[in-house]
């Protein structure tokens, strides 16, 4: 009875890390950029008891064999990295990837370079884009304090309207791409760092080479389904439920074992 005490214990413990992992989902149903999550479980290792294939007699053998699970584990959460839906601001400044890449920022007091699907950009007191985190946009755009309209192409080129030079080009926006984005380190803020497993950045043009494209005026918003990740609570507090039930049937069996006389 012990094993099956452990056994439930395991999917609680599991269903427990499902749960928070869907609560911080919903938690950032607002937040601009946000990709929801996804659970993999893995069952655990098997205590063989008799071994598929074993000797039943001189010449024959076991079709099958006797093995018992000894519970759950979470073997992986990853992101979804699936388009989310436009919001249009309206603000000159925001902007949204349409379709795949990231932009590279570089953080404020380390200076490391740093990736994010929001694009909601901000002027310095230089007149440099940067996130509300503080992270300047790479490569530098700077925006002159007389520039009286700007405009981002959806190939990432930039131009603003000077009050005596004309139209000007102020720059290009880059995106960056990665083999494995679900190898993507998520640090926070909307950010997230490359890693081994997500492979090196690869800088291009957007439209170009799988690039998606640039809107301005418009944020990506959190591609969490309300809907699908409440139905997700429900069935996940089920199994929890199920599993306290299995531990306590377990358990008093455990007991009327002990009080045999």
């Amino acid at each position: 009875m012990i094993q099956a005490l452990t056994t439930s214990a395991t999917g609680l413990e599991a269903q427990q890390t499902n749960i928070e992992r869907i609560s911080n989902d919903l938690a950032n149903v607002n937040t601009d950029g946000y990709k929801r999550s996804r659970n993999e479980f893995q069952d655990l290792m098997y205590k063989t008891i008799k071994e598929p294939g074993g000797t039943l007699g001189s010449n024959s053998q076991s079709p099958v064999g006797i093995q018992v699970g000894l519970g759950v584990k979470v073997g992986a959460i990853h992101k979804n990295f699936e388009q989310g839906p436009a919001r249009i601001t309206n603000h000159p400044y925001d902007i949204m990837i349409e379709g795949g890449g990231f932009f590279a920022v570089k953080m404020p007091n380390t200076g490391e370079v740093a990736f994010s699907r929001a694009g909601n950009f901000h002027i310095d007191a230089q007149g440099k884009m940067q996130l509300s985190n503080g992270a300047t946009l790479i490569p530098d755009i700077t925006i002159p304090s007389d520039a009286l309209n700007v405009v981002i192409a959806p190939n990432g080129e930039v131009k603003a309207q000077m009050a005596n030079a004309g139209e000007t080009t102020l720059g290009n926006i880059q995106l960056i791409h990665f083999q494995n984005e679900q190898g993507l380190d998520a640090v926070g803020n909307g950010l997230y760092k490359g890693t081994p497993a997500s492979g090196g950045p690869v800088q291009g043009v957007p439209g170009e080479n799988g690039m998606g494209t640039l809107m301005q005026g418009a944020l990506e918003g959190s591609n969490v389904n309300v809907a699908n990740s409440m139905v997700e609570m429900i069935s996940t507090q089920r199994a929890y439920e199920m599993g306290t039930k299995t531990m306590g049937v377990a358990d008093k069996m455990w007991e009327a074992t002990i009080n045999i006389k």
